[in-house]
């Protein structure tokens, strides 16, 4: 019963980030002396579980010199098996090979069942990726452990020898590229990041109080499909904005939602005729709402074509 209790102990460190001792008590149905005597056991078999004191404290299951083994449930056994999967194609550098040495490991210890389950996934499941940029995985942590951490970071960004100073907030991919959004202290406003373009990325010791800020997945995208052109333009279709979303990468265009039966799509070009063309790729009824000068790139573009058909 021991052993089982434990067991059930590790599982709730791995859960979350900390726990009272009232808090896996109640979980497990124990007093808080057994709590405490369960936590030494697991510290005797090398499991780095640290205890803080005061309003707050609590267990929390921390850094060792070495990884312990995880306790993982079927649900995160498959999820982590496919999630390395596709790790193993992806725009990491240096991670393809370690998430197939970490897949074959986790594959060796699942049960049949859930490995059955896993192969019958991976059977059905080609990976079909554009050219990505790779990123240094080190730069990946430091910046995913910042944003947990909630500790300000340094680095310089490609074409200038500045040092930029961020409190940072969250990464999102596009599938092709990573970004980091945080409040940037030198320019006192959100900024966006691609990871590709950072270099000398250093986690400072300053820690900071999160501030509220823009939704991370809605900031980025509106940057990247914004910010970078010369034209940026608005047009109506008669289309439901789940299917246009379908048809137009987030990187790409942004759609919004614009009642009976119409969208409204944003995305951002150098050439106004570029817009023109992708827009009508879509096939479906569509309104110019700005820039007025795309109305008048629509027209020219109609014109070339209807001369395109004309007879030799």
């Amino acid at each position: 019963m021991t052993a089982e209790r434990v067991l059930r102990l590790l599982a709730l460190l791995q859960r979350r980030a900390s726990w009272t001792a009232a808090e896996l008590a109640a979980e497990l149905g124990v007093t808080d002396r057994s709590v405490r005597r369960d936590v030494e056991r697991l510290r005797a078999l090398g499991y780095p579980v640290r205890a803080t004191g005061g309003v707050g404290g609590g267990y929390q299951l921390g850094a060792g010199t070495r990884l312990p083994p995880l306790l993982l449930d079927d649900e995160e056994a498959i999820a982590t098996a496919v999630s390395l999967r596709l790790a193993s194609a992806g725009t990491v550098a240096g991670a393809g090979e370690a998430a197939l040495r970490a897949l074959a490991k986790l594959d060796q210890v699942m049960p049949p069942r859930l490995r059955a389950e896993v192969r019958a996934v991976h059977g059905a499941t080609d990976t079909l990726l554009g050219p990505g940029v790779e990123i240094d995985a080190d730069v990946l942590v430091t910046l995913a452990r910042a944003c947990r951490d909630e500790v300000r970071v340094r680095f310089r960004h490609a074409g200038s020898d500045a040092e930029r100073t961020v409190e940072p907030v969250r990464l999102v991919t596009t599938g092709r590229r990573w970004y980091l959004m945080g409040w940037d202290l030198d320019r006192d406003d959100w900024r966006t990041f691609r990871l590709d373009r950072m270099r000398d990325v250093h986690a400072t010791e300053w820690r900071f109080r999160a501030r509220e800020h823009p939704d991370p997945a809605a900031f980025v995208q509106r940057a990247v499909t914004e910010s970078p052109y010369r034209h940026v333009a608005r047009v109506r279709l008669r289309a439901p904005a789940d299917r246009v979303r379908e048809l137009v990468p987030p990187q790409v265009g942004r759609v919004e939602e614009d009642g009976d039966g119409w969208c409204v799509l944003v995305s951002g070009a150098d050439r106004l005729d570029t817009i023109a063309v992708h827009v009508a790729r879509l096939g479906f009824e569509t309104r110019i709402l700005e820039p007025p000068e795309l109305r008048e790139a629509a027209r020219d573009l109609a014109a070339r074509l209807t001369a395109m058909t004309s007879a030799p």
